[in-house]
């Protein structure tokens, strides 16, 4: 029992001390609640021309169907694919529902990315 409490001890100075759970902190301290959030609407009016779309669901989904011009980085290889994710327009993440691609918008945030944004309601809410 004490060696396991030790553990978490450590595990949790570790967590104190680990610069990723710092960015991530610092980001949700100051998010505003829909931060990073975009909706259909929006993009009609600021026209998806201006924008870059990353469908980040399974290539199977994304084979179905997916917004035109739309590329596919599965959400759980965006970080280590970050250089193909543009720095200079606005870029947009999207899966069925919004969930995937809040954790993809999320984690490039932290990864210091802050032109990315996720398509509220996700590609359903595309489709209507």
């Amino acid at each position: 029992f004490t060696f396991a409490l030790a553990t978490l001890l450590s595990l949790n100075v570790f967590a104190e001390e680990n610069p990723a759970i710092e960015a991530m902190q610092e980001y949700v301290e100051f998010a505003d609640f829909a931060e990073g959030a975009i909706t259909v609407e929006q993009i009609e009016q600021i026209g998806a021309k201006n924008m870059v779309f990353i469908d980040v669901r399974l290539p199977a989904h994304f084979e179905k169907s997916h917004i035109e011009g739309a590329q596919n980085i599965e959400w759980r290889q965006v970080l280590s694919r970050r250089d193909e994710v543009p720095t200079d327009k606005t870029v947009v993440f999207y899966c069925d529902t919004g969930l995937l691609s809040s954790k993809t918008q999320f984690a490039m945030r932290v990864a210091g990315w802050e032109n990315v944004r996720v398509l509220f309601g996700g590609y359903a809410a595309w489709k209507k």
